[in-house]
């Protein structure tokens, strides 16, 4: 019977990784899905702001205070779910950390000065 004993040793380890492999597809998938709603409400948040300067006004409080809670609300959440996903011992992936090479620690990139001009493409505000 050692068999038998060590056969449903084996499938009660693959099952359990295989609901933690399940686990970590739904946290992934939320921690996408509330980065998009994130980004969604920066997009809002910075056309609101746009619109507002075009027609030479200033963001009326309620709106800016609307947009950026709903902000802060997603970006609360996702950093929630970027640690639930750490927690897991997965690591998340950013669209630009997966597709740019990791830099050496020696030749950190220094921020560009602030003084610079917007690219021609892109309005000031």
């Amino acid at each position: 019977m050692a068999i038998w004993d060590k056969l449903k040793t084996e499938l009660d380890r693959a099952g359990k990784a295989a609901q933690n492999a399940l686990d970590e597809g739904k946290v992934r998938l939320e921690a996408f899905r509330t980065r998009q709603l994130a980004d969604k409400a920066a997009q809002a948040l910075g056309y609101a702001v746009y619109r507002a300067k075009q027609s030479g006004a200033e963001l009326d409080a309620e709106t800016y205070a609307r947009l950026s809670g709903t902000l802060a609300t997603h970006e609360t959440e996702a950093t929630r779910l970027e640690q639930q996903l750490r927690d897991l011992g997965a690591t998340p992936k950013r669209e630009s950390e997966a597709t740019e090479p990791p830099q050496a620690s020696s030749a950190q990139a220094s921020p560009p000065p602030a003084d610079t001009a917007p690219p021609a493409d892109i309005p000031s505000i």
